[in-house]
Order: structure tokens, then sequence, then C-alpha cells
């Protein structure tokens, strides 16, 4: 019974892990300017690596894995948020503009 349930876990883990990269990998091709990309590709990137990490810990159904692919998930939360951050405000100051979709520039 426990088999079916952690299979049940992994499977909609991997699936909304899958789901989440399917979606940033869309947003890198569609959205109109670098910063939206970036901006897809940390934040949804972020949680569908997490995901898919934390099925990969669990479906190995041993703590110390578990507790690496944690460790992972949160390197993943502290680090894709500030390099993309970081990243924007180089483009910016290099001089790639926002599309004109966009409403603001706050660095302007």
């Amino acid at each position: 019974m426990m088999d079916i349930v952690v299979a049940v876990v992994v499977s909609v883990l991997l699936l909304g892990g899958s789901l989440f990269c399917l979606v940033a990998s869309v947003g890198i091709i569609r959205l109109p300017d670098i910063y939206s990309r970036m901006h897809a590709a940390s934040k949804a990137g972020t949680v569908g690596s997490g995901l898919l990490l934390l099925a990969a810990g669990i479906h190995a159904q041993d703590f110390s894995t578990l507790a690496r692919a944690l460790a992972g998930f949160l390197f993943f939360i502290l680090t894709a948020p500030i390099s993309a951050h970081l990243l924007a405000k180089t483009a910016h100051k290099a001089g790639y503009f926002l599309s004109t979709l966009s409403v603001r520039d706050d660095l302007k």
C-alpha cells in the first residue's frame, strides 16, 4: 500500500515539475523581451526543477538522497532569483531596453 502512495506522489510531482518546466520553456520562446524571458526562466524553472528534485528524492526512499534533493531545491530557491535580478540589471546597463508592451521602466 505504501508503494502505491509513494508512486502516486512521485508521479504527481514529476507531472507538476514537467509542466512548470514546459511553461518556463514556452515563456522563453514567446515573451517579448529579455527581462520577461528571464522572469519566466527563473520563476517557473526554479519551481519545476525543485519539484523534479523532490520527486527524485522521494522515489529513492532513502533519507540521505531526500536530504540532498531538498538541499538542491533550497539552493535553487536561493540562487535563481538573485542571479536573474543581477542579469537583468546588467542587461539594462548594457542597453537592452524593455519591449513596447512593458508599462514602465523603474531603472530609467
